[in-house]
């Protein structure tokens, strides 16, 4: 019997393709996973007639998705798995979530046609969620288009499109099957759309000593009236960002005014001298025994 010579170097490449991985990689990972663990949690309680703690499921999702990537820049744990997780676990629980709750709550009326327009949001939190991928490893994108996304995020789209729900369960009036389908559409729409929505992820980086004890206070009494009064916090809370959502658009659109201001003026300051500048440099007599240098 014959055997294969000896490779050191085949044996040194397998121990690195089974290195160790630290822990602050995995952190993120695992607080990606739970949220994932939330959203298909919460389409079982949907069609177990469990609505409220189906909603409270896809809160929870959104909370950790909001958690996951500023840990892992905090603790310095981000990697390309982790984000293709992100974006996996997203599309499960603010695509086929939400549209499986609706369809289940409402759309069902319709038959075929609330099926299609549970299928339609599904597919624009995916779409939208690819554009992003792409779009963030844009080396045109100006700084300040960090402030924006492009449509609707998926999880605030997830959290809007429930306003229906959340409207029949403080005792209004349920919505009739038709508003619900094309609010359903409406917002896949945004979601796709290009539409500049403020980020909010340069906001709170730093708080000024004397407001760090009235944010806490702020935030505890939020999640205080979460708890107490969902239904009444998430149904003002949708109304209040769809309201805002103009307001992104003229921030936008001032920004790029900047721009093109300033892109326009660079030329002219460039020309015309400051009264504290030197007098420009006189070319120097060229050596007509030296060959000129080729540019």
């Amino acid at each position: 019997m014959t055997f294969s010579p000896f490779d050191p170097d085949r044996l040194a490449a397998r121990r690195r393709r089974f290195r160790t991985i630290p822990v602050r990689i995995l952190v993120p990972n695992l607080i990606t996973l739970l949220a994932l663990c939330a959203g298909l949690t919460a389409i079982r309680l949907a069609f177990e007639d469990k609505l409220e703690w189906a909603l409270a499921a896809i809160v929870f999702a959104a909370v950790l998705d909001g958690l996951d990537g500023r840990v892992a820049r905090l603790i310095k744990g981000q990697s390309r798995f982790g984000a293709e997780l992100d974006s996996l676990a997203d599309f499960v629980n603010f695509g086929c979530a939400p549209g499986l709750i609706l369809y289940h709550w409402g759309l069902h009326d319709y038959g075929n046609v609330g099926w299609i327009a549970a299928m339609v949001f599904a597919i624009c939190g995916a779409l939208r969620l690819a554009r992003f991928n792409v779009m963030i490893d844009d080396p045109n994108r100006p700084l300040w288009a960090g402030n924006f996304f492009t449509g609707v995020p998926a999880p605030a789209g997830a959290l809007v499109v429930m306003l229906p729900i959340y409207v029949s369960l403080l005792g209004g009036p349920k919505f009739a099957a038709t508003i619900t389908l094309l609010y359903t559409l409406a917002i896949a729409f945004l979601m796709v759309s290009q539409l500049p929505v403020f980020s909010g992820k340069r906001v709170g980086k730093r708080v000024p000593p004397e407001m760090v004890l009235p944010v806490i206070v702020l935030v505890v009494l939020f999640f205080a009236l979460l708890i107490a009064y969902p239904w009444w916090v998430l149904t003002v809370g949708t109304i209040c960002y769809l309201a805002c959502l103009p307001l992104g658009w003229v921030s936008y659109k001032e920004y790029q005014r900047k721009d093109a201001m300033g892109a326009t003026q660079a030329p002219v300051q460039a020309e015309v001298p400051g009264p504290d500048s030197a007098p420009p440099l006189q070319p120097p007599v060229e050596d007509p025994e030296r060959p000129a240098r080729l540019n």
